[in-house]
């Protein structure tokens, strides 16, 4: 998780969402991603989704079976629909997001009724992932 929050660190520097994203097999990194929408003119250009592009094709398949994606922030439908669709293993995320978060804010994943099922685990490094996002959002709202 330090290094998907080194991840969202890149997007925050870009004037980014910051939210980073890093698949790992056995610990060892495939991929890695931040949320660059407005810079790629991309609205799929989440974290999530950059990641996943990376490591399929550094892998050389669309299907990332046996890795496990951390994210900073509880991912949202799109991504959530990119993640089971590639068939993730496991995803770890840091802090919830209300607005957005479709694992268990908006919705139960672990509920609905989809083929395939992943391990959840969340609130790891949820503090320093939350942090990150109130200071982005608090310096937006003070300098518009």
């Amino acid at each position: 998780m330090r290094l998907a929050l080194e991840e969202a660190r890149h997007a925050l520097h870009l004037g980014e969402v910051p939210i980073g994203a890093v698949l790992a097999h056995d610990q060892e990194v495939v991929a890695s991603g931040f949320n660059q929408p407005i810079q790629a003119v991309d609205p799929t250009g989440h974290a999530e989704i950059v990641a996943m592009r990376k490591a399929a094709r550094e892998l050389g398949n669309y299907r990332l079976s046996a890795l496990t994606l951390y994210v900073t922030v509880e991912p949202c439908m799109m991504c959530v629909g990119a993640i089971v669709q590639a068939r993730v293993s496991r995803l770890v995320y840091g802090a919830p997001e209300p607005k957005f978060g479709a694992v268990e804010s908006l919705f139960d994943l672990k509920e609905l009724r989809i083929p395939h099922r992943l391990s959840i685990e969340s609130g790891v490094l949820a503090q320093d992932c939350r942090k990150i996002l109130q200071d982005f959002f608090k310096f937006r709202r003070e300098n518009v």
